[in-house]
């Protein structure tokens, strides 16, 4: 984790996105050092999943019920406080931003609302304080489902923290295989215009979906996309011009993947002609 960081930081990465569950935990530690030698360089890391380690601790702390550790994720206010502390000690300064994590997670539907309202109140009061510096919502099915919408959402925040509250951003999956915010996006409809009106950035997680991509565009899909590009590439190029789309959270540990990714998303927008023509190729 450490290695990779640094070595994007070193190729032009402007921010990173972590939370306390990644790397067996680990993950936040492993940034600390990063961090200090890339001042620059952005943060994100998120609360609602608990690491088994993270959970003992808490639960001795008093912040968690033994229940909620052995669920492996709790949105608590109480949880939160202490969680959102312990993050920002332990990468070394203030994230920048704290996602809620997948806040569906074991919820039932008509209780959502209350769980993000509740999580609001505890980052608003972070934010406050400058323990952290604003805070988002990243989930996988949360927008899919219809479970809440980005009108819910900043709702929620103005309720939270009044107008001037800190909701800042939104992370979702995109990608050739999550096309639907794309394709509602070409018709001006959907969670990527709604974020973009109300001023919330977009990022875009799992852009090739766990590896599954290269398989979905083949070489002449991918040479009508971006000439010269290998599969990845252009489905990358494609999550990329996305409209809404304000970052697109890539991972790999190869200097020259990273590299040639980067690239891939810093290319000028496709048209919109063509995104429509991808969305309607891979939509069926």
């Amino acid at each position: 984790m450490r290695r990779d960081a640094m070595m994007a930081a070193s190729l032009g990465a402007d921010w990173v996105d972590t939370a306390p569950n990644y790397a067996h935990g680990q993950a936040e530690n492993a940034l600390a050092p990063v961090l200090v030698r890339h001042p620059d360089l952005k943060v994100s890391t998120k609360v609602g999943f608990v690491p088994a380690d993270t959970g003992r601790i808490a639960v001795r702390a008093g912040m968690l019920t033994p229940e909620d550790a052995r669920r492996g994720h709790c949105l608590t206010p109480g949880y939160i406080a202490w969680q959102v502390t312990r993050s920002a000690r332990r990468l070394g300064r203030a994230p920048d931003i704290v996602f809620v994590h997948n806040p569906e997670h074991d919820c039932p539907p008509d209780a959502v609302t209350e769980r993000l309202y509740a999580a609001f109140l505890a980052l608003e009061e972070a934010c406050n304080q400058g323990v952290i510096k604003a805070y988002g919502v990243a989930t996988w099915q949360g927008f899919g489902t219809g479970l809440f919408d980005v009108a819910d959402l900043v709702a929620l925040a103005v309720r939270a923290g009044g107008l001037n509250h800190h909701l800042r951003s939104i992370q979702l999956p995109v990608s050739v295989v999550h096309l639907a915010p794309v394709g509602l996006a070409l018709d001006g409809l959907g969670v990527l215009v709604e974020a973009a009106s109300a001023g919330l950035e977009v990022f875009a997680s799992a852009p090739l979906h766990g590896g599954e991509i290269p398989d979905m565009i083949g070489p002449e899909l991918a040479e009508l996309i971006a000439p010269g590009s290998t599969p990845a590439e252009a489905a990358l190029s494609v999550v990329a011009s996305a409209p809404g789309i304000s970052r697109v959270l890539l991972s790999t540990g190869n200097p020259q993947h990273w590299s040639r990714a980067a690239d891939a998303v810093g290319r000028a927008p496709l048209s919109q002609d063509l995104l429509r023509k991808v969305t309607d190729v891979l939509g069926t």
